[in-house]
C-alpha cells in the first residue's frame, strides 16, 4: 500500500451489477491506496438500504446529490450514460471536486477526456478530473492485443464476439435463466423475450445495440472507435467487429484476427502474452486447456489461448480471448484507473498537505 493520506471513496449506483463489483474489488483485490471511508449513493428507491461488506462494515446507501459526492476524493459512476451526462462534470468541476471515473459511454469519445485501460495508457490520466472506462468488449480484447501491438505493430484487426447475457445487466441474465427454465420445463416451445431482440435460450443473436448506417451495430463500432483512441491509432485505422449475444451467463469471449506490420514470431508472441500484466495464457490444446467463460468468470485476468499463425493472411495471428466483463470490462478496470492516478499523483486526499 502506498504511504499516503487515506481516501474518501464514493460509488454512485452501488446496488447495480457493476457497483457491487466495484465494492468487491475494493474489498478483495487489496488496493494499493488506503481507504478512509466508503460512501454509497443511490436513488430514492434504494436510499436507506444497508449494504453488508466484509471490510467496511454495513453501509447505508445515501440519496444521491452532487453536493454529497463532491465531499469525496474519488467517485465511481456505475450508472447509465444519461445520468453521467447530467452529473459527472458538475461533480468533478473546480479544484475542490473529486476525481470521477465513469463506467458509462457518455464521455468515451469526447476530446480531452481520457479513455483508459491502465496497462495501456495510464499516463493519459495525469492532471485529469474525469476519466472514461471503456466498453467491456474493447477492454477484454485490447488486453491481449496491446502486448502484440508493441511487439509487431498492429496494422488491421478483425474481431468476432460471443457475449454473455449479463452484458445486458440483471434483466438480461434473468430473461436467459427464466426462458431456459420455461423451455426445459415444457411450459413453452420458444422462450419469451423483452430484453433481447429475439429469444436467447438455445439461440445466438448477431445483434447488440442499435444498427448504424454502415450496417454495423453501435456495439461493433465501439470496438473500432475505442481501439483507435486507447491505442493512439489513426482515426481511420481498420478495425472490424461482429458482436453476437450467446446464451451464457457471464464472461465475454472474442475471436481475434490481428494483422501486423512486421513478421510475427509465435514464440515471441507467446512470451509477450505470458509476461503481460492482467493476461493469463491458457493455451495447452494437448490437455484441452483454452479460454472459456466457465474458467474466466470471477477472474481478474483475461484468458488468452488458441494462439496460432493465421493461414489466410501474411504476418497475422489468430487467438481466442475470454474475460469477465463485469470485472476487467468494468469494475476492476475502474479501480485500476484509480490506483494509476494515485501513483501518478493525480488522485490524493483533499486534506493531504
Amino acid at each position: 500500500i502506498i504511504s499516503m493520506s487515506p481516501l474518501n471513496v464514493g460509488i454512485v449506483g452501488a446496488t447495480g451489477a457493476v457497483g457491487k463489483e466495484i465494492i468487491g474489488c475494493l474489498e478483495k483485490k487489496g488496493c494499493s491506496f488506503p481507504i478512509n471511508n466508503l460512501r454509497l449513493f443511490g436513488s430514492k428507491r434504494s436510499a436507506g438500504r444497508k449494504i453488508e461488506t466484509c471490510k467496511f462494515g454495513n453501509i447505508a446507501i445515501e440519496l444521491f446529490s452532487e453536493e454529497a459526492t463532491r465531499e469525496c476524493d474519488v467517485i465511481f459512476l456505475a450508472v447509465d450514460g444519461d445520468f453521467s451526462l447530467a452529473h459527472a462534470e458538475n461533480i468533478c468541476k473546480g479544484d475542490d471536486g473529486p476525481i470521477v471515473i465513469d463506467n458509462s459511454s457518455a464521455f468515451r469519445y469526447k476530446d480531452g477526456i481520457p479513455l483508459v485501460i491502465p496497462e495501456i495508457n495510464a499516463e493519459t490520466t495525469k492532471r485529469k478530473k474525469l476519466i472514461a472506462n471503456p466498453n467491456c468488449t474493447t477492454a477484454i480484447g485490447l488486453m491481449a492485443i496491446w502486448p502484440l501491438h508493441k511487439l509487431f505493430g498492429l496494422s488491421k484487426m478483425v474481431m468476432s464476439t460471443y457475449q454473455a447475457a449479463s452484458g445486458a445487466g440483471q434483466p438480461g441474465m434473468d430473461e436467459l435463466m427464466e426462458g431456459t427454465r420455461a423451455v426445459l420445463n415444457g411450459e413453452r416451445d420458444v422462450a419469451e423475450h423483452k430484453v433481447f431482440a429475439h429469444p436467447l435460450p438455445f439461440n445466438v443473436i448477431p445483434h447488440i445495440d442499435k444498427f448504424q448506417d454502415n450496417g454495423y451495430t453501435k456495439e461493433e463500432m465501439k470496438v473500432t472507435w475505442e481501439t483507435r483512441k486507447i491505442c493512439g491509432l489513426a482515426d481511420d485505422f481498420p478495425v472490424s467487429c461482429t458482436a453476437v449475444r450467446i446464451p451464457t451467463a457471464r464472461a465475454h469471449s472474442e475471436n481475434i484476427v490481428a494483422l501486423f506490420e512486421r513478421p510475427v514470431d509465435l514464440a515471441a508472441a507467446r512470451k509477450a502474452l505470458e509476461e503481460a500484466p492482467g493476461v493469463k495464457l491458457v493455451d495447452d490444446v494437448e490437455n484441452l486447456k483454452y479460454p472459456m467463460p466457465l474458467t474466466a468468470t470471477g477472474q481478474y485476468d483475461v484468458e488468452v489461448g488458441r494462439l496460432r499463425q493465421n493461414i489466410a493472411f501474411d504476418n497475422a495471428l489468430e487467438f481466442f480471448v475470454c474475460g469477465d466483463q463485469l470485472l476487467r470490462g468494468a469494475a476492476l478496470n475502474a479501480v485500476l484507473v484509480a490506483e494509476a492516478m494515485v501513483k501518478n499523483g493525480s488522485l490524493k486526499a483533499k486534506n493531504a498537505t
